[in-house]
């Protein structure tokens, strides 16, 4: 087994690694996909190894690796935006889906059938943007909780598997909410915002939240992921805006209570936008900016390289184990 790099962009479809950035390819429009599809999503179970899913502005498809082929999955999410995708660690035919305008669609069976979810999330919001679900989470204590951030409609979080489901904003400085983490301390639960005001903590399962500052002059955040080894480290993403023109990398060590900035090589030509990580090597994290730029550490997060291949608009990465 091998580390494979996937990354998602706007406009040049998806890309891949399997030395770790030296190299990248990225398959032909023949092989199933546009090669200048918008990619927003990614995402693949263990158990799985053969496929990867990409949510896109033309539907949900699917990488086989022994075919090299993408095919797509016919949903209804045709037409509109995939944002988030995620697949239930317990249950590789489990997958729940995000889309633009907000809602959410889950299968049971693999992706060959979906049910949009009863939860309301308006059409459009401040700013005059169309809503967007930014990121879905299985919880890391409950298989039947879900959580799911949206742009621009706070936290959405269901008890049932997805069947109903309960709006969480107490505490929060804005409703306008990019990416989540949710972390077990103990026989608790840790719950993480990045929103466009900064890093928000909650102790009381999504009740109530707490800001947190970073030492940053701007608090606009984006992306949140828990170190793949559990030990109450995480890493947050920072910069003044989408898509920004310079960006920053933080770290905590005790579950986001406080914060540090790592030190990344040479400028950032935007905001930080994504973290991947996995628990196949924890130490291997990958961090991509809003205009291409690509880092990566192999030592947990505590130096990095900045590779030199850039791929114009990245929206989203993911990396995982392939033989």
């Amino acid at each position: 087994m091998k580390p494979k790099f996937y990354v998602g962009t706007i406009g040049m479809s998806v890309w891949s690694t399997e030395d770790l950035g030296e190299t990248w390819s990225r398959p032909n429009s023949e092989h199933g996909l546009n090669n200048e599809s918008r990619v927003w999503a990614l995402a693949s179970h263990p158990d799985r190894p053969e496929h990867l899913l990409a949510g896109t502005d033309h539907g949900l498809h699917r990488w086989g690796e022994n075919e090299k082929r993408w095919q797509h999955l016919p949903s209804p999410m045709d037409g509109k935006n995939i944002w988030a995708l995620q697949y239930a660690p317990h249950d590789p035919h489990l997958i729940v889906a995000g889309v633009s305008p907000g809602a959410l669609y889950r299968s049971n069976d693999g992706a060959r059938t979906w049910r949009r979810l009863e939860l309301r999330i308006p059409e459009t919001c401040m700013f005059n943007l169309t809503s967007r679900v930014t990121q879905i989470v299985f919880d890391p204590i409950d298989r039947d909780t879900l959580w799911a951030s949206v742009e621009i409609d706070a936290i959405h979080r269901s008890v049932d598997g997805g069947d109903n489901w309960t709006r969480l904003s107490n505490g929060l400085t804005t409703d306008d909410v990019h990416g989540i983490e949710v972390v077990r301390h103990g026989d608790r639960r840790i719950v993480l915002a990045a929103v466009n005001r900064g890093v928000h903590r909650s102790e009381d399962d999504g009740e109530s939240f707490q800001r947190i500052e970073l030492p940053s002059p701007w608090q606009y955040t984006r992306a949140l992921a828990a170190k793949a080894s559990n030990d109450g480290s995480l890493f947050v993403t920072n910069g003044d805006g989408p898509p920004g023109s310079w960006g920053r990398l933080f770290r905590s060590n005790d579950h986001g209570r406080s914060w540090y900035e790592l030190e990344l090589p040479g400028e950032r030509n935007s905001t930080l936008w994504t973290i991947s990580v996995h628990p196949f090597d924890p130490d291997l994290v990958f961090v991509c900016s809003n205009l291409g730029q690509i880092f990566r550490s192999m030592d947990g997060g505590d130096t990095w390289q900045k590779l030199k291949r850039e791929l114009g608009e990245i929206r989203c990465a993911h990396w995982r184990p392939v033989h």
